[in-house]
């Protein structure tokens, strides 16, 4: 890309869902430009939060309801009615979990690990933290930081951001 091609490359990947579905996305991007040689930056707010603490991290979940994208093993997709259904988040996670072990991604926190490994950098949201009574002792060994929005957007200046 011609834009970067003077200047290294800074990617800030903000992570602001907790759930299995929306964990590998990010987790996946910081890989991919960790790969590429791109420096980055992950920061963790709100429920994205259940990805870096420690009792969470292990067990995210994918609910099905209010997700139209999401389909039963045949193809069809699992109406909203049936996703309140007991045991339907539990049917839905254990289907993705399975469906990422046949792609060969790692669990959350051993991606985490990965990311971490190669040099990618991790911050959780110091608001977050408040608002959900965690310490830096609750949190992913790896994670550098707690942050507030101010020093993060000193972080992330003229960095490539995402928001998921």
């Amino acid at each position: 890309n011609v834009m970067f091609e003077d200047k290294e490359r800074h990617l800030c990947i903000i992570c602001s869902k907790g759930t299995l579905d929306m964990a590998y996305p990010g987790l996946v991007l910081a890989n991919a430009a960790l790969m590429e040689g791109i420096d980055v930056t992950m920061f963790f707010t709100f429920w994205g939060f259940d990805m870096i603490t420690n009792k969470k991290m292990d067990k995210l979940e994918v609910t099905p309801l209010g997700n139209p994208s999401m389909a039963m093993p045949n193809g069809m997709g699992i109406p909203n009615m049936m996703s309140m259904l007991p045991g339907m988040t539990g049917f839905a996670t254990s289907m993705m979990r399975k469906e990422i072990a046949k792609l060969d991604f790692p669990p959350v926190r051993e991606y985490m690990q990965t990311i971490a490994d190669a040099g990618g950098k991790m911050y959780a949201c110091k608001m977050s933290m408040d608002m959900m009574g965690l310490t830096k002792e609750d949190l992913f060994e790896e994670v550098e930081d707690v942050v507030g929005a101010m020093e993060f957007m000193e972080m992330s200046e003229d960095a490539q951001v995402i928001f998921i």
